[in-house]
């Protein structure tokens, strides 16, 4: 089970972003897309037969995993994750500092 899901409200904890929150919009292997987070210029060819314009865009840039911590909204602080077995037998993410489940 990953500490991390899509959908996930996080803190970057390291890097140009620190201290801002948002919500990952893609999980890669050992990184993470944070919405609105990272971003950085790309240059972009164009290509007619696809119309696409060529150009300098902005694109969110992935961020190593390390480097972002769960958001806890009761504490307004990041949080570190652990896993646990409920009374239904299912596994379930919960907040180190409170031990209350996350959603």
């Amino acid at each position: 089970m990953q500490k991390i899901k899509l959908n996930d409200e996080v803190i970057i904890i390291a890097g140009k972003d620190k201290g801002s929150t948002g919500t990952i919009t893609k999980v890669l292997d050992n990184k993470v897309i944070v919405e609105g987070k990272n971003i950085a210029k790309k240059h972009v060819k164009g290509n007619p037969n696809s119309g696409v314009a060529g150009g300098i865009i902005d694109t969110e840039m992935p961020l190593a995993i390390s480097n972002v911590a769960i958001f806890n909204a009761e504490t307004n602080k990041a949080d570190r994750v652990g896993i646990r077995t409920n009374k239904d037998g299912n596994k379930e993410r919960f907040f180190k500092s409170n031990g209350k489940a996350i959603v």
